[in-house]
């Protein structure tokens, strides 16, 4: 992989014929039903790149130096009789966005749910619900490398900064998987509350906050002591969660609730509440732009949130499907 000097430069010298923006920061959205992930300029909210050769993309990342996108799908071939439950069926997407298309595909078992990506750019790890396990890809070699048995159902992964450790939550029995990156091994057991899934890490790297969908809370879980130390009741079906520019705000959805609510941390009370229907979904805040990006689950759209007043300031029509994790290049 080339360098993120390099590659700005490239995408520059590129841009004018290949579509994609040369504005920064870039949100990447995959629009799973809508197979195709596209490319928006946060600085305009505009939508500026399309790649197709994708199916039903949910999980993305972005490798470090912006260089690449990996996406996850939620489609996967049936399991032929007498064929092992290991067998790939599944693909993540290799996208080239300066090239404009999927560079190759990368064979895995079982669909995948969410992904995470190493800060090295080396490795990246998805989560694979119906195995009970989280693969390692080698982007050196593009293989599956590892699979780490965590829980039932794992779901949403988080690397620390320092790329030590890795954390997975588990929504089939409540807990969050510890995993040492030097050697793939699962050093803990966490709490997690129930039916954990979205899942951040503060500011402060202490805590791991965590999305309980069923109960419609937040928890706070405790590093140091593998704990849930604080648990906040926001809404039905909670899903999307972030953190904003300040270091201590939640930005939560709430699906069912059609509602997305900011939660201060320190306080534990929620300043800002606002109606959002229907459903929203997946969110990111775009750090350095005092935006926070909500999808909608049964309508192709984003909304643009300030994340100081919770203010509705736009929408982005999505060309199909319903928009997933994204990944954010600046």
């Amino acid at each position: 992989m080339k360098y993120l000097t390099y590659t700005l430069l490239t995408i520059l010298g590129m841009a004018a014929t290949s579509g994609v923006a040369t504005a920064d920061p870039t949100v990447y959205i995959p629009l799973g039903s809508g197979n195709q992930v596209i490319a928006v300029d946060a600085a305009t909210d505009k939508i500026t790149a399309t790649f197709t050769g994708v199916e039903n993309p949910h999980g993305l990342v972005a490798t470090p130096d912006s260089e690449y996108l990996v996406a996850g799908s939620l489609s996967e071939t049936p399991l032929a009789a007498g064929q092992q439950a290991d067998t790939p069926n599944s693909k993540l997407f290799l996208i080239h966005p300066v090239h404009g298309h999927v560079m190759s595909t990368i064979p895995v078992s079982g669909w995948t749910h969410h992904q995470a990506i190493t800060p090295d750019g080396r490795f990246v790890l998805s989560t694979h619900a119906t195995r009970g396990y989280v693969s390692v890809v080698d982007l050196q070699s593009n293989k599956v490398v590892k699979t780490i048995k965590t829980g039932p159902a794992p779901n949403y992964p988080v690397v620390t900064p320092d790329g030590k450790w890795l954390f997975v939550t588990n929504s089939g029995n409540g807990t969050i998987s510890e995993i040492t990156v030097a050697d793939w091994t699962v050093t803990r057991t966490l709490e997690a509350g129930p039916g954990p899934e979205h899942m951040v890490l503060s500011g402060d790297g202490t805590r791991l906050f965590v999305t309980n969908p069923r109960a419609g809370q937040v928890s706070a879980v405790s590093i140091k002591t593998g704990k849930v130390i604080d648990t906040w009741q926001i809404g039905e079906n909670v899903h999307g969660l972030d953190i904003g520019d300040d270091g201590k705000t939640l930005f939560v959805s709430s699906k069912r609730g059609d509602k997305l609510a900011a939660l201060d941390t320190e306080t534990g009370k929620v300043v800002h509440e606002i109606t959002l229907a229907p459903a929203p979904y997946h969110l990111n805040t775009i750090h350095g732009t005092g935006k926070v990006y909500v999808s909608s689950r049964e309508e192709p759209k984003i909304w643009i949130v300030d994340q100081k007043t919770l203010e509705v300031t736009g929408e982005i029509a999505l060309p199909g499907g319903e928009g997933h994790q994204m990944a954010i290049v600046r």
